[in-house]
């Protein structure tokens, strides 16, 4: 029988962790099986949540004094039949999190679906090989930035902006997520204007670029709006994911209609991950579940960063958007705090179908945006070929002064 399997980090009071396990199990699924008729347990065992695992965990002081008290602590895993929900995101998280959220002392860190149930999504629809091809690059991380201080400014600067990073050797540039719909800026004159920098920028370095719209407006405008972006020319779509729902994602993903790649960035899944007691971990917000909606190129953040996740976090991450499976593999984009000096970290730790994501990195560069993007390709370009950064500097002026602004790890 189809399943999903979902894991729990629990802190329990009474200690009795087999017992919470089974609270859940039941709680989520039939509600009670110990006092049932035995006609009543043949027709509901098809039904009934089934405890796979449990695994107690070393005692924590810093947990027992975070509660004011001892706490016992471990790994749950419950395994929920498919007969109990339909085959949509919201049904699913309700089944495996829904109530179980409020209880405050469970934390979500893990969803496994079996592949029958896993074929009725969509995952990404041009995933890491996909954009790839778009672009017809094939043998290095990609490189990526953002507009820097776009709101009350108008499009002579989004195009002055746009041109100077895609042909200082940038593979994608995404809005702002905060740039939303406005008189300076207005969405479609965003997609016509980008549409027509990417062509002359093709024209002159003979690389395909794309540039992420930032798809915004009520729930119910989306899909249209989705639609005439692409009809005007649109490369690319970002999308604030969880400011609408993961459903909401995979709408816009399975739309025959729709034909760009999807963006999605994290903001808000920060207030449903970050409590290290509750919530859901990020290899399941920003990894599984963004993956299983649709989302060819994902967004969090790096390591290294002043906003920054711990290293096996960002690694999960990116194992859950990047490990073999039915679906695509998808795009993981470690953002905030990156400059050229962390590129041979990003590679090492990111591998090479990882996208290098910049903004004041970029910008920042004492020649401007496209001399930034140039010694982050110079960068690059060094890594792969097997010499450090210092030595690559020798032969690129770009990166030789980026190097000496913002330095490199020891």
């Amino acid at each position: 029988m189809s399943h999903i399997t979902a894991t729990y980090l629990v802190h329990d009071r009474k200690g009795d962790l087999h017992k919470k396990a089974e609270s859940i199990a039941l709680g989520l699924t039939i509600g009670s099986w110990t006092h049932l008729p035995a006609l009543e347990k043949k027709q509901l065992e098809k039904h009934k949540g089934e405890v796979v695992d449990v695994q107690a965990l070393p005692e924590n002081e810093d947990t027992n004094r975070y509660f004011k008290e001892g706490r016992s602590a471990g790994l749950i895993k419950i395994a929920y039949p498919s007969a109990n929900f339909s085959p949509d995101l919201p049904a699913i998280l309700t089944t495996l999190f829904g109530k179980l959220s409020l209880d405050g002392e469970v934390k979500l860190v893990d969803i496994q679906l079996d592949p029958q149930l896993e074929s009725k999504f969509p995952g990404p629809q041009y995933g890491i090989e996909g954009i790839r091809n778009l672009l017809d690059v094939h043998d290095r991380p990609l490189l990526m930035s953002i507009f820097k201080g776009m709101i009350g400014k108008d499009l002579s600067e989004f195009e002055k902006q746009l041109t100077e990073q895609v042909t200082g050797g940038i593979d994608l540039v995404k809005d702002d997520e905060i740039l939303f719909d406005n008189e300076l800026t207005p969405f479609e004159k965003r997609i016509q204007v980008g549409a027509s920098v990417l062509n002359d920028a093709y024209e002159r370095t003979g690389e395909r670029k794309l540039y992420a719209v930032n798809l915004t407006g009520r729930t119910s405008e989306l899909r249209a709006k989705a639609k005439q972006a692409a009809e005007l020319g649109a490369s690319a779509l970002l999308f604030n994911v969880f400011a609408y729902g993961l459903d909401v994602l995979q709408e816009l993903a399975e739309d025959p209609d729709i034909p760009l790649p999807i963006m999605a960035h994290p903001a808000v899944s920060g207030a449903l991950t970050q409590s290290p007691f509750y919530g859901f971990s990020n290899k399941v917000l920003l990894g599984k579940l963004l993956r299983l909606a649709g989302a060819d190129l994902v967004l969090f953040p790096s390591p290294y960063g002043s906003v920054a996740l711990d290293q096996k976090e960002t690694a999960d991450i990116a194992d859950a958007l990047t490990s073999e499976g039915p679906l695509k593999k998808a795009f993981p984009v470690p953002s905030a705090g990156i400059h050229p000096g962390l590129t041979p970290l990003l590679i090492n730790d990111f591998g090479v179908d990882s996208i290098i994501n910049a903004g004041g990195g970029i910008h920042g560069h004492p020649n401007g945006a496209r001399a930034g993007a140039q010694a982050f390709r110079q960068a690059i370009d060094g890594v792969l070929a097997g010499r450090t950064l210092t030595e690559t500097a020798q032969r690129s002026p770009e990166l030789s002064q980026a190097l000496e602004l913002w330095g490199q790890p020891t």
